[in-house]
């Protein structure tokens, strides 16, 4: 269906169709109407279906008309969600739908200076996206009011709960309007998501679930290679070589494990850039401009790095290190086949990580395909491992190796 069969304002419409947006994505035909005749809404969608432009198009709509009629004052639409690069994506989204209308959108995060985010908030914004940390630090010392709000989000729930952020929501529901409209929205859905979904929206909400049999994208083609721990690094190599247009997100479990893998694809002379939790605000934004504009076309990731990577041209996801739980899996391989691009997704399956590739084709209910590997390709450099071996074991097993490599050079 086409947009402006939603009698949305002329200057969104025509903001949607710059942006390459003429016709909806299933979550977004069959959300946008409810949300705009103001009701509760429930919506489990894949990750890369278009969930953020589904709440985002009808609450600019909505502030846009309102601030055609009369003068709007205070927030009005609050989004909450987990993570500072979601915060951001989703900031970029609301500005560049609401371009040419009166609709003001301001992302709220932490990692950054306090001062000038508070001098945004006294400027007057009508949508706030935002961590909880960073909103409730402003909350608590007066520079932020939510009494205004109509409208909350909250965007990527189950993750929100992961990171026992959930607390903070209750507490700010507390805080607003008694009468205000909730939209929930959500990649996965399991028992306590779905108990939390139900407290907190109206009775009557509508309950939108799109392939629910399915958890990830179609648009995805889902791979498994099986090798040695030792042996993955060599293998990234070989595959990246052997794709050499592609744009990659790497997945590892850990920070050492990101700076490591990258160390070692920079002696092959590949080069790569990492982001994960310990990187300061700054270099993040770097890091991720760098990605987007594709001067750099290998990113290695780690989890908390996942739910805030929308680069609609990401050709690969590898799965370096399987996830520890099989959801975090859907939300991986959901930075690739965005939209309506393809997609291709390889996971790296070590013996010790058998059980966990069990889970994840339980959660997508259907085997992996596998993609059948030769150690002829690459000069190996390993020996067997043992099966019970621990993680930390395997990562000083790296460390001793670089060192190792060091001294041969030298």
């Amino acid at each position: 269906m086409k947009f402006d069969k939603f009698h949305l304002s002329e200057d969104l419409v025509r903001n949607l169709n710059d942006h390459g947006f003429f016709r909806t994505t299933d979550i977004q035909y069959k959300a946008i109407p409810s949300i705009m005749k103001g009701e509760d809404v429930l919506a489990i969608a894949q990750t890369g279906t278009g969930k953020t432009a589904a709440f985002a198009i009808p609450i600019i709509d909505g502030i846009h008309s309102k601030k055609n009629s009369k003068r709007v004052l205070g927030i009005k639409c609050l989004v909450m969600v987990p993570t500072r690069e979601l915060a951001q994506q989703i900031g970029e989204v609301f500005n560049s739908f609401s371009k040419h209308t009166k609709v003001k959108a301001f992302a709220l995060f932490g990692g950054t200076e306090l001062d000038p985010q508070v001098e945004k908030l006294q400027d007057g914004i009508d949508i706030l996206i935002a961590t909880p940390g960073r909103m409730f630090d402003l909350y608590s010392r007066g520079f932020l009011k939510l009494n205004s709000v109509e409208t909350l989000v909250l965007d990527e729930a189950d993750r929100m709960l992961d990171l026992g952020f959930i607390d903070d929501v209750k507490s700010i529901k507390q805080k607003l309007t008694h009468r205000h409209q909730t939209l929930f929205f959500s990649a996965t859905i399991n028992p306590e998501i779905k108990k939390l979904a139900y407290s907190q929206v109206r009775s009557n909400a509508i309950r939108i679930q799109i392939s629910p049999d399915d958890p990830v994208s179609k648009n995805v083609t889902h791979f498994v290679m099986h090798v040695e721990m030792d042996d993955k690094r060599f293998f990234l190599a070989e595959y990246l070589k052997q794709h050499p247009t592609g744009k990659f997100i790497i997945f590892v479990r850990t920070r050492v494990r990101a700076e490591r893998v990258a160390k070692a694809i920079a002696r092959l002379e590949i080069q790569s850039l990492t982001i994960h939790g310990e990187k300061d605000q700054t270099d993040r934004e770097q890091v991720m401009k760098s990605f987007r504009k594709g001067t750099c076309k290998i990113l290695i990731a780690t989890d908390l790095s996942a739910r805030g990577i929308d680069i609609p041209d990401v050709t690969h996801v590898i799965n370096y290190d399987l996830p520890e739980k099989p959801e975090n899996y859907v939300h991986r391989i959901g930075r690739t086949g965005r939209g309506f691009n393809k997609g291709i997704a390889v996971s790296f399956c070590s013996r010790e990580e058998k059980v966990l590739l069990e889970e994840i084709q339980t959660l997508l209910t259907k085997n992996i395909d596998v993609l059948q590997v030769s150690k002829s390709d690459y000069q190996t450099i390993t020996e067997p491992i043992d099966p019970n071996i621990s993680l930390q074991e395997l990562i000083e097993r790296e460390e001793n190796f670089d060192k190792k490599s060091k001294r041969k050079k030298r």
